[in-house]
C-alpha cells in the first residue's frame, strides 16, 4: 500500500511531554466496530469489558539505553550519542548512533564521566560493524552483569525523539517511562499503553471478572523509525525478542473457548500474540524473534480488542491500528482526537479499539 495513505497533519501542541497523573485519568477514545466514537477515561476501561475477557500486558522493563560519549584514539574526539537497540551476546549490542559519519569500524567510543562507573569512571566500546541508517555493532569492554551495571549507571531512559527534542530527560522519566507491570529487563522503548495502568485500575478490572496475563516483548528502538519508502511492501521491520508462557497461552485459549475476548494492551502485546497464533486463532507458547508487520488486509487471528496510544503519521503503528479498525475509521478517530485536545504519543492518551467486522 502507498505510505502516504497513512499521513495526517498533527499539531505540535498535541504531543504530550508528561503523562497524566494519576495515570488512569488519561483520556480514552472508544472506537466501536461501526466507527462510532465515544469519549471517556482510561479509568472507565472495566465498563467496556465483560466478565471473562482477558487482558494481555507486556511486562518488559526499559533499560537505560541512551548513552553519551566521545570517539577516542584519533586526533579529534567528537561527541557520540548511542541508543542500544538489541543485545547480541554478553558484551555486544546493536545500537543506533549519531553522528554516524564520525565513526568507522575499529573506532573506540568512550561513554561516561570519570568517577561514575566501576573503578574506571567510563565504559569503552569498539565499533565492530557499521551498517545503514546509523546502525552499528558495539563490542563493550565489560561483559555480562558488569556491563549491565555500567549501562544502568551511565545511561538514561531512551525517550522517543519527539519528546527528547522538546525537553531533556530527567529523574521523573526513570519512573514515568516504566509500566507497573515491568519485570524483565530488555526493552529500549516502553510498551506505552501499559503506562496508563494503576493498582486501582487493576483491582477494578479483576473485580469486573477480567483476567490479566503477562507476555514479554522487548521493544526495540525500531519502533521510533518512520517508514521512508513510498510503498509499505518495501519497509523492513526490526526484529524483537518475545515470549509467551505455556500457562498464559493455555489460560487465554480456555477463556476464548468460553466466550471471553482477548484484549491486547498495546501494539507490542498484539504483535506478539498474532506472531504466536495458529490459523484457527489458538495461541501457542512462544519464545523467539518476531518482525511481524501488520498493514490493512491482514487477518487477525488472536486479538479482539486493542488498547493503544495515538501514533505518528506514516508509522508502522498507525498502519497496524488501521488494519485493526479500518483506515477510514482511524482517520476519522484521529481527526476527532486532534479536534478535541487528545494528547498524542508515548505520554499521551489512549484509544480503545474494537476490531472491525470482517
Amino acid at each position: 500500500m502507498r505510505t502516504d495513505l497513512f499521513d495526517f497533519e498533527l499539531p505540535a501542541a498535541s504531543i504530550a511531554l508528561r503523562p497524566a497523573s494519576p495515570r488512569d485519568s488519561a483520556a480514552m477514545l472508544i472506537v466501536q466496530p461501526e466507527g462510532l466514537l465515544r469519549d471517556g477515561r482510561v479509568a472507565d476501561l472495566p465498563l467496556w469489558l465483560k466478565p471473562g475477557d482477558q487482558l494481555v500486558v507486556n511486562d518488559t522493563r526499559v533499560i537505560s539505553a541512551q548513552l553519551s560519549g566521545r570517539r577516542i584514539g584519533r586526533a579529534t574526539e567528537p561527541k557520540i550519542e548511542a541508543t542500544l537497540i538489541k543485545r547480541l551476546d554478553g558484551s555486544r549490542w546493536q545500537a543506533l548512533v549519531r553522528p554516524a559519519k564520525k565513526l568507522a569500524p575499529g573506532d573506540v567510543v568512550r561513554f561516561g564521566n570519570e568517577g561514575r562507573v566501576c573503578l574506571l569512571g567510563h565504559l569503552d566500546a569498539q565499533v565492530e560493524h557499521k551498517g545503514c541508517d546509523g546502525e552499528v555493532t558495539l563490542s563493550f569492554s565489560f561483559h555480562g552483569p558488569a556491563l549491565d551495571s555500567a549501562i544502568a549507571d551511565l545511561g538514561s531512559p531512551p525517550l522517543p525523539p519527539y519528546i527528547a527534542s522538546k525537553r531533556a530527560p530527567d529523574e521523573r522519566d526513570a519512573t514515568d517511562y516504566q509500566t507497573m507491570f515491568a519485570a524483565h529487563e530488555g526493552a529500549v522503548a516502553a510498551p506505552t499503553a501499559g503506562l496508563h495502568f494503576t493498582p486501582a485500575l487493576q483491582t477494578a478490572l479483576r473485580e469486573r471478572g477480567v483476567g490479566i496475563h503477562p507476555v514479554t516483548l522487548h521493544v526495540g528502538a525500531g519502533t521510533f523509525l518512520p517508514v521512508k519508502v513510498d510503498d509499505t511492501a518495501g519497509h523492513r521491520m526490526h526484529s524483537e525478542w518475545g515470549t509467551i508462557s505455556r500457562a498464559t497461552s493455555e489460560a487465554l485459549n480456555a477463556a476464548r473457548a468460553g466466550g471471553g475476548r482477548i484484549v491486547a494492551v498495546g501494539t507490542t502485546s498484539l504483535r506478539l500474540l498474532e506472531s504466536a497464533a495458529a490459523e484457527d486463532g489458538t495461541i501457542q507458547p512462544f519464545a523467539g524473534e518476531t518482525a511481524i508487520f501488520i498493514t490493512p488486509g491482514y487477518r487477525f487471528r488472536a486479538v479482539d480488542i486493542l488498547l493503544t496510544n495515538f501514533h505518528l503519521p506514516r508509522s508502522t503503528l498507525f498502519m497496524l491500528v488501521s488494519a485493526f479498525s479500518g483506515l477510514d475509521t482511524m482517520k476519522q478517530a484521529y481527526a476527532h482526537a486532534i479536534a478535541n485536545g487528545y494528547r498524542f504519543y508515548s505520554y499521551g492518551d489512549a484509544c480503545l479499539l474494537f476490531r472491525a467486522r470482517e
